[in-house]
């Protein structure tokens, strides 16, 4: 044991960030920085699915709408792997229909939560509830 790491075991909570909007990522990624979050962005859900295996995040933070796979696609492929079937997932999204708040949960969503309708601080609060802190 290394007495200059009292608490080695309580690393940073790992968050991917699947958001192919640049000037939002940013803007997520670095206030996900400031809570002490240890963030990894892709911008497309090819790049999420080998992320969710390779990085091994604690939650996913998806958007739908992405060029190659969508979130949707994303979710469920994480769901029935082995390895990713219980990472916690928040899905964050324009889309604001019943109808795909209801495919995501049917997906196994953990949360759904619509850009328009939240802002960056009530989506950190979610995350962190997900997260048990």
């Amino acid at each position: 044991m290394n007495p200059t790491t009292p608490n080695a075991s309580a690393h940073p909570k790992r968050i991917l960030l699947v958001e192919d909007d640049d000037a939002l990522a940013n803007v997520y990624l670095q206030r996900l920085q400031a809570e002490n979050f240890d963030v990894r962005r892709v911008a497309n859900g090819e790049d999420a699915l080998a992320s969710a295996l390779n990085y091994k995040p604690d939650l996913v933070v998806l958007d739908v709408m992405m060029p190659k796979v969508s979130g949707f696609d994303v979710l469920d492929i994480l769901r029935n792997t082995p390895e990713t079937a219980n990472l916690k997932i928040v899905m964050l999204t324009a889309l604001s229909q019943e109808s795909d708040k209801e495919r995501a949960n049917s997906l196994g969503v953990d949360d759904y939560l619509v850009k328009s309708q939240v802002v960056i601080a009530d989506v950190i609060e979610r995350i962190k509830y997900h997260l048990g802190m």
